[in-house]
């Protein structure tokens, strides 16, 4: 289990508190009558919190949770366990207007812009959805109009209103569907890896976007991604995250330059670095082995069994999480011992 922060580190500015959460898919057998016989641990007890108007990082490899984490904060799928708080409330527990009211505060920017957009529906229909659903507006012209400044508000032209998704580029796209997000004025937004499927010059400019949007509006950001360099650009802290569990949380200068946990040591040493003479100084470190399986996940530490400084206490106990200064959290038995020391 993932341990919370301490309420010491709770400002009272946290807009969002994730306190434990679990998600497992269970895995069954049979056709007519079905057994559970196991369950997929894709988030495996998670805790964290998020200041209002911030922006923090979710890293790790394909397969870690970040995905499943992200839409299990926001109710898209139902937790098997802890709490996802927005402004006090929590999401999994709250029904009826109350859940429709956290449902406007808290919206999500979907990775893959040619999946996430009703095919058959209108710019003006896709954008004006949420207008409808949280009744913002109260007539069509009204709904029309506000439309209309959400596609200029993220850079698109208001005279596409009437187009449908393929008549538009990938990065038009992904605009489209963060003027989705804006329209109910939420206060959070899950941000779901929303440039990796895009050209890597249009990158820039929706990163550019999102930056000038959460100035504008005070807008507070989970951001999940693969691109560390572009995660170091646009976030205030960065948690890593390892089959299914947090492994590490610092500020993102902090966790860039003093890495504790050997598993972010990893990732960071994955990193190109545009200096060929730095780059061959670099002490890189190469993980061994396969990510193991989320579904039978090892005892102990869940990194054990590909670290490189991992001893019989790592197989045996499961490392807790722990503040070691300065808002940095890690959960490793041997942080102190050589991670961090590149």
């Amino acid at each position: 289990m993932t341990h919370p922060e301490p309420a010491t580190a709770r400002a009272a500015t946290s807009l969002v508190e994730i306190e434990d959460l679990t998600k497992h898919f269970p895995i069954t057998r049979g056709i007519v009558i079905q057994r559970q016989v196991g369950a997929v641990r894709a988030v495996d007890g998670i805790s964290f919190t998020i200041q209002r108007g911030e922006t923090l990082g979710l890293v790790g490899e394909s397969g870690c949770g970040k995905t499943t984490a992200g839409r299990t904060i926001l109710g898209l799928y139902p937790a098997t366990g802890g709490a996802a708080r927005i402004e006090g409330q929590d999401i999994h527990s709250a029904r009826g207007s109350d859940l429709l009211a956290l449902r406007r505060k808290a919206q999500m920017i979907f990775q893959d812009p040619f999946a996430s957009l009703n095919p058959r529906w209108t710019v003006g229909a896709i954008v004006g959805e949420p207008l409808r659903v949280h009744k913002l507006c109260h007539t069509q012209a009204e709904r029309a109009a506000r439309v209309k400044e959400l596609l200029e508000l993220v850079g698109l032209s208001a005279r596409l209103i009437n187009r449908f998704p393929h008549e538009f580029s990938g990065g038009q796209r992904q605009r489209i569907g963060i003027a989705r997000a804006l329209a109910s004025n939420p206060s959070f937004i899950v941000c779901d890896e929303p440039i990796s499927a895009l050209d890597v010059s249009i990158q820039a400019q929706v990163v550019n976007l999102l930056e000038d949007l959460q100035d504008r509006f005070g807008l507070t950001y989970l951001f999940i991604a693969h691109d560390l360099s572009m995660v170091r650009h646009i976030c205030d802290r960065v948690a890593v995250m390892y089959l299914g569990k947090l492994v590490e949380l610092a500020a993102k200068d902090t966790l860039y330059e003093s890495p504790r946990h050997p598993y972010t040591q990893a990732l960071l040493s994955a990193v190109p670095v545009p200096d060929p003479i730095a780059e061959r100084r670099r002490r890189r470190t190469i993980l061994t082995g396969d990510v193991p399986s989320p579904a039978h996940p090892p005892s102990g530490c869940h990194f054990h069994t590909r670290c490189p400084i991992a001893t019989e206490v790592c197989s045996e106990i499961e490392p807790t999480w722990q503040d070691i200064g300065g808002g940095h959290f890690v959960a490793c038995h041997h942080w102190a011992d050589g991670p961090g020391r590149r």
